[in-house]
């Protein structure tokens, strides 16, 4: 069954594509009415999310204004007792952005004695890992109330060389070694696995300790900030910034719809959950994303991601050339896509779980596929294949009021929805960082103008790597995906911006 489940999503978006070009010779009528009805429902929604991304901005803008560890004491809450242990998977990244994201955590408005920083090295990585390591570790040791440094070897049975076999490994060490021997309970204890570009804001700590306090159910839920993927993004060309913003801002969407929040990238989880699931799973690619499944089965469907409405600011996809920064956003974005490979592990639990209320398995089995399926065809149908009835409709059609007409309606909806496109150039100044030197007229004209640029980015970046991944886990064997580690550098400005 496996197997099976693990074709389902590449299967559903190669035979939506197919039937576009087969209906379209035969049914043109039916397929241009569909082609219009689509856009007309694409608009709806891109409206209907342009909302809630202006309520998370909003909630957002607010909840930074607050002083959580004053209004932690204000309201009395039993925080005393509360211990952050922050996980920190680094490969081969240099000093310089490893410093970033420990000064970072000096920065935060919690008592240092109370928080235990780890910083997990790959042994794979060489000695040059290993000096950055050394070098964290002199300046920053007597900061915190702990800091350990480890070592996940490599080659170890049943891993797969990534992120999560990383973070398992170092969880694990940091409970035996720094937990288990302060006599702390594993519910007073909030782990925080950032990736290593991660840099938090002064109150992210204690605004995750309030809502982990205030929660229904603390243990039996994922703490989820918001992606800001700001930290270089002035570095970054025009494509890399769309991409970049893009994802936060789906990102903030969705903490708008917590019922539809899944964990992602950096993330915040109770010792206690994860003393019971077993940690991160180690022998696959998207950890961050499978951890929410592996609670969500452990407690028979009594699991949810919380929203924080908190920041943490992290790396765009940049490197040292244009082209190479273009491959590696396509090769990030497709890494991303293969958490497909969390459907066969849903549907698997679902059907051996008699426990699981049938309608959380019924939601989520439509939500999940749905939203693969969109990610790898929507974009194709919206911007590149509603020509399809005009050239492949023969005569008949071509000669009909509908044909004539199909290029402008589709077109006079398509710039309708430019509206939700506005309001995302809009929010993205918003949500620039403080620049050196200030950000001057001409900064922001081109950080407005360069969403013109987001059909593409929606097709090249989004459709074809989320296709490739479905692809490659339906063909399985040799095409299967390792863990891509994306590269983390400070660069000058790149060309092509």
């Amino acid at each position: 069954m496996k197997r099976f489940f693990e074709m389902i999503p590449g299967i559903l978006a190669w035979l939506t594509l197919v039937l576009m070009f087969v209906l379209s010779r035969y049914l043109p009528v039916w397929v241009s009415i569909f082609i219009i009805l689509f856009d007309i429902y694409w608009v709806l929604k891109t409206v209907y999310m342009s909302l809630h991304l202006r309520a998370t901005y909003s909630e957002m803008r607010r909840v930074m204004k607050v002083n959580w560890l004053a209004r932690i004491r204000e309201e009395q809450l039993p925080a005393d007792g509360v211990r952050h242990l922050v996980v920190l998977p680094m490969y081969d990244e240099p000093h310089e952005v490893v410093r970033e994201s420990f000064v970072s955590l000096l920065r935060a408005n919690y008592p240092k004695e109370k928080m235990f920083v780890v910083l997990a090295l790959e042994d794979r990585a060489g000695e040059a890992a290993r000096a950055v390591g050394r070098k964290i570790e002199a300046e920053f040791k007597e900061k915190f109330g702990a800091l350990l440094v480890t070592h996940h070897p490599a080659g170890l049975p049943g891993e797969v060389p990534g992120k999560g076999s990383n973070e398992a490994w170092a969880g694990a060490q940091a409970y035996r070694e720094l937990i288990v021997p302060a006599g702390i309970a594993p519910e007073d204890v909030l782990v925080s696995v950032f990736d290593i570009d991660t840099q938090v804001y002064p109150e992210y700590f204690s605004r995750l300790a309030y809502v982990y306090l205030k929660a229904d159910g603390r243990t039996r839920a994922i703490y989820q900030p918001i992606p800001l993927f700001t930290n270089n993004i002035f570095e970054a060309p025009m494509l890399a910034r769309v991409v970049a913003f893009s994802t936060t801002f789906w990102q903030m969407m969705q903490q708008s719809r917590p019922e539809r929040l899944t964990s992602f990238s950096s993330q915040s989880i109770p010792l206690r959950t994860l003393l019971d699931i077993g940690w991160w799973q180690k022998d696959i690619v998207s950890e961050d994303s499978r951890i929410f499944w592996q609670g969500f089965l452990r407690y028979h469907g009594d699991f949810r991601v919380e929203p924080l409405f908190y920041p943490v600011s992290m790396d765009a996809a940049v490197a040292p050339t244009f082209w190479g920064t273009m491959k590696n956003i396509y090769k990030q974005q497709r890494r991303w896509g293969w958490g497909a490979e969390n459907i066969p592990y849903m549907l698997e639990g679902f059907r051996r779980d008699p426990q699981i209320p049938r309608g959380k398995k019924r939601y989520w089995t439509f939500q999940v596929i749905e939203g693969f399926h969109s990610w790898a065809t929507n974009a194709l149908i919206i911007f590149a294949l509603g020509w399809l009835p005009v050239l492949l409709g023969g005569p008949h059609f071509g000669h009909s009021v509908l044909s004539y007409n199909l290029p402008n309606i589709t077109r006079d909806i398509i710039t309708i929805s430019m509206v939700g496109i506005a309001s995302s150039a809009i929010l993205s100044v918003l949500l620039l960082p403080k620049r050196p030197g200030g950000i001057g007229a001409k900064d922001y004209a081109v950080f407005v103008l360069q969403w013109v640029l987001m059909p593409v980015t929606l097709i090249v970046f989004g459709a074809f790597p989320g296709l490739e991944a479905q692809t490659r886990l339906m063909l399985g064997g040799r095409f299967r995906l390792g863990f891509w580690v994306t590269p983390k550098g400070r660069y000058e400005k790149i060309s092509a911006s």
